[in-house]
């Protein structure tokens, strides 16, 4: 059975270019009905940072990555000492200052197939150091705590970034001292910036955490993250997780770094977005503004802004003016208080009210008194919304009631 794992360690909050790596051993694993593994690897005690574990979990269990099992490195301290103490019986590590450490012999070749590509490399021994197994607090390196688990828990192929290629020969020294069969490696690409340096936070290279805040739905950072070095062919771009379930392969991994582009998750998310049924996202814009606004008017307001908006967060700068009344405008109309004062008279009258029965009378008395209708909109939109741009103005108008834009009106004037 394919077994595989994501071993994050909770030095910090992973940023999306760590939680793609867990979407892609999580895909593998589904597509070959095998077992997806979460190992918390916190034996780097001094490195702590609390909230990262509880971070770490909360952005799989919000993606819906669900783990099979789950293991805690520093609940197995006994176990590695076990197989520390194995190797020193043998003579294959010794003690010095406190540590244990691993005697590497010069004159070795270590290599292996990556899966990645089919890419053959090699390491000679000689540019390897003895290194520590064991630290002078008791706690495993992260090697030696990372090979003994993986053997431990079946794992059948590791999936890592390729920063770990470097780390690869120690492991695979570790498999051979013990005399347990190697799993399959596969290293993927890093990912870069715009500018094709190494992905950081000036590229917005934040957690995913950082970006359901933002607004962005779960299906389309999962869908963007899949992008992010693997493709099925056929330039399909919007898929679901039963779809990249089906598709994924390692094969179809590309061996060159894809590029970080926020505005193709912007544009991801504006498609799922517009896919998403009005009732959905209305729950969706009501959860993510903690319930702050009714979801009543949310609901009306919806297909006004639907068509405009490419995360959750676009919300409110459009549509803030129904729940409240401007404190500002964005252009002044004190000079045209009088205009204002006469459309009163004409709103007032309107018996019917429907968007475009009052498109219709706003015309009408735009031309009668012979004022641009540019002019005359965006005096009326600045006065109703208090800004140059919104939602469009008639239906907007209608969703706020004939009283509520009299009184919008009155107070421009004033």
């Amino acid at each position: 059975m394919i077994r595989v794992r994501i071993a994050p360690s909770p030095t910090g909050i992973p940023h999306i270019g760590n939680t793609r790596t867990a979407l892609f051993n999580y895909l593998f694993a589904r597509h070959n009905d095998g077992k997806f593994i979460l190992r918390i690897e916190d034996t780097d005690r001094k490195r702590l940072v609390v909230g990262a574990k509880e971070a770490i979990i909360e952005i799989l269990d919000w993606l819906g990555l669900e783990h099979d099992e789950e293991y805690i490195q520093s609940e197995r301290i006994d176990i590695y000492k076990k197989y520390s103490e194995e190797l020193l019986n043998n003579n294959i590590a010794y003690k010095d200052q406190g540590a244990v450490w691993l005697k590497v012999p010069k004159g070795k070749i270590f290599k292996w197939s990556d899966a990645i590509g089919n890419k053959q490399i090699s390491f000679k021994s000689d540019v390897i150091e003895d290194f520590v197994i064991i630290k002078s607090d008791g706690f495993p390196t992260y090697h030696f705590a990372n090979v003994v688990d993986d053997h431990l828990m079946d794992i059948t192929h590791v999936i890592r970034g390729d920063e770990w290629i470097s780390s690869t020969p120690k492991h695979l020294f570790l498999y051979e001292v013990f005399g347990w069969h190697a799993p399959v490696f596969a290293h993927l690409p890093v990912i870069l910036g715009p500018d094709k340096s190494k992905l950081s936070k000036r590229h917005g290279a934040e957690s995913v955490l950082y970006f359901r805040d933002q607004g962005y739905l779960k299906e389309a950072l999962l869908n963007f993250m899949i992008l992010l070095g693997w493709n099925p062919g056929e330039d399909r771009e919007i898929m679901d997780m039963n779809t990249m379930i089906k598709l994924f392969d390692l094969k179809d991994i590309n061996t060159g770094s894809p590029i970080f582009d926020i505005k193709k998750l912007d544009w991801i998310n504006g498609v799922y977005i517009r896919q998403t049924q009005n009732s959905n996202l209305k729950t969706q814009i009501y959860e993510f503004y903690n319930g702050k606004y009714p979801d009543d008017m949310i609901e009306k307001t919806i297909p006004l802004i639907k068509e405009r908006i490419k995360k959750l967060s676009d919300y409110l700068p459009l549509c803030e003016f129904f729940f409240n009344d401007p404190e500002s405008y964005e252009v002044d109309v004190s000079d045209k208080k009088e205009v204002i004062r006469k459309v009163i008279k004409v709103i007032e009258k309107q018996d019917v009210w429907k968007a475009d029965i009052i498109g219709e009378k706003m015309l009408d008395f735009a031309r009668e008194i012979k004022i641009k209708n540019s002019e005359f909109f965006m005096t009326l939109r600045i006065a109703v919304t208090g800004k140059k741009i919104s939602p469009p103005l008639n239906e907007s108008m209608e969703i706020l009631g004939k009283e509520k834009v009299i009184e919008r009106l009155n107070k421009a004037t004033s």
